[in-house]
């Protein structure tokens, strides 16, 4: 029986590598104030629709208003849906442990809320809509409105990924240990 050595890990190189390692803390910000901007979006939206009482076609978020055509644009709505799963697809390899399986959470259910964006986008480009609806109709939207569904899909999507980003800056000295990005805590040694 022969026993063979175990190699070290090689190091990672390229963007991807760059940015997961001596950028990842800049990039998990930049995609936060992403995620915030559109949520405030969202926030606006339902306190104009639930505080304010406006009409569903009147409550359009803060850009919505000055510009009424983006919040009719499969493409945008679809387009942010991409960037969500882009972002937390590129930026998992530089999750470790607990945190990690937090952010694949987060990446599993963005998934999903793709698909479903996609589906709106699909009906809007082909003039034909789904399930015999008036409108572009998701497949959770036949239970669900429109607005109180992209409320809770944001929301679930979001929870876990603030869950990954808190056990991210804050690991266990296991997970410390295995971290190689910017967001590794100093750790004094005596």
């Amino acid at each position: 029986m022969s026993v063979t050595k175990t190699q070290a890990p090689a190091a990672r190189t390229g963007w991807l590598a760059a940015l997961n390692g001596k950028h990842h803390r800049a990039a998990l910000t930049a995609f936060l104030v992403v995620v915030i901007g559109h949520w405030a979006e969202h926030i606006a939206q339902a306190y104009q629709l639930w505080v304010l009482g406006w009409a569903p076609a009147q409550a359009r978020g803060v850009l919505g208003l000055p510009f009424p055509w983006l919040i009719k644009s499969e493409w945008l709505h679809y387009g942010y849906a991409i960037v969500m799963l882009i972002g937390l697809f590129l930026l998992r390899p530089g999750f470790t442990g607990r945190s990690r399986t937090w952010w694949t959470i987060a990446l599993a259910i963005q998934f999903w809320h793709h698909i479903e964006h996609f589906l709106l986008l699909l009906q809007a480009q082909l003039g034909h809509n789904f399930f015999g609806r008036p409108v572009p109709t998701s497949l959770l939207q036949l239970v669900v409105p429109r607005v109180e569904l992209h409320l809770f899909y944001n929301t679930i999507v979001f929870i876990p990924m603030v869950v990954a980003m808190y056990l991210h800056l804050r690991p266990s000295p296991a997970e410390a240990r295995q971290m190689v990005c910017s967001c590794r805590p100093v750790v004094a040694t005596a």
